[in-house]
């Protein structure tokens, strides 16, 4: 996800796909540490647009 697309949702979408985020991080955690991940870059990307969408969060906080 690139911060162009987070710039453009909701709020709620925002806080929607957040949730869908940690939901994921937390199974690619527990695929880790299972041994079952395949792809371990995912972990970093999922952090990163966890990331993303607190930064966005934060910002527009701010400007309000």
């Amino acid at each position: 996800m690139k911060m162009k697309q987070v710039r453009e949702m909701t709020d709620a979408e925002l806080i929607s796909n957040l949730n869908e985020l940690r939901k994921e991080k937390l199974n690619l955690s527990i695929q880790s540490r299972t041994g079952q991940l395949e792809k371990s870059a995912k972990v970093r990307q999922v952090r990163r647009d966890i990331a993303r969408i607190y930064t966005e969060q934060t910002s527009r906080a701010n400007k309000a």
